[in-house]
């Protein structure tokens, strides 16, 4: 019995203790696993023996009862033969295996009794160690999912705890933001002095030959005046 028992103990431990405190839950439920597994072999042996056991009393019983039947035969062939010292003898042998067959009985029924508890166990752990290897992949799952959940947390916690990474991290955005603000003014300035100066530039060149020109009739007309004055004086 005490081979059940550690067995038990095992079993109805608190297996979510037991991962929660393993570095590697789904190696230790697979080892778990191969552990009961073992242990469920050797427990079947120790129910075999006992069996084995049962079964020799029973020849046992059913030996002596024969060797009993077998004095008394020849306890009736003394008697007839008027031997009446063998028949004694042989009544006494009779008695000793009948005597034997009650100690036997005895121990029989008890063992009997006992195999039976010792079926019903093993029936009992069979289950539960199949039942432990149907939720060793739940099991192994929701170790995981806790084991990321934990990793998460704690990547959660070291960043809210560290303000001068996201001080720094706000800075940046806001130089860059700064950064491109002044590229898209200088870009829209350049582009404004561009445009500006080309037109002076074609403003220029319209009016040069308008006011060339002007001078130029001006002068014309002035000659033509100074001209006309001197050929009246001759």
């Amino acid at each position: 019995m005490g081979i059940f028992d550690r067995i038990k103990t095992v079993i109805s431990s608190n297996i979510n203790d037991l991962v929660t405190k393993a570095e590697n839950p789904e190696k230790m439920l697979n080892q778990m696993i191969i552990d009961m597994n073992e242990q469920l072999i050797e427990s079947k042996k120790a129910v075999a023996m006992a069996i084995a056991d049962e079964k020799r009393l029973e020849r046992e019983v059913m030996e002596n009862k024969a060797k009993a039947d077998e004095w008394e035969k020849k306890a009736v062939l003394a008697v007839r033969a008027n031997r009446d010292d063998l028949a004694k003898e042989a009544l006494l042998r009779k008695q000793e295996h009948e005597s034997y067959v009650g100690q036997l009985a005895t121990q029989l029924q008890a063992q009997k009794e006992s195999v039976e508890k010792l079926k019903e166990s093993l029936r009992q752990l069979q289950t539960k160690i199949e039942e432990a290897s149907r939720k060793k992949n739940i099991l192994i799952a929701r170790a995981k999912r806790a084991e990321a959940q934990e990793k998460i947390n704690k990547t959660m916690s070291s960043l809210s705890g560290n303000k001068s990474a996201f001080d720094t991290f706000e800075r940046m955005a806001k130089k860059i933001d700064e950064i491109e603000a002044r590229t898209e003014a200088q870009k829209e300035l350049e582009d404004t002095t561009s445009g500006a100066s080309l037109e002076k530039q074609f403003a220029a060149l319209e009016s040069s030959p308008t006011a060339a020109d002007a001078m130029l009739e001006d002068l014309k007309r002035k000659l033509l005046t100074e001209d006309a004055g001197g050929s009246s004086q001759k």
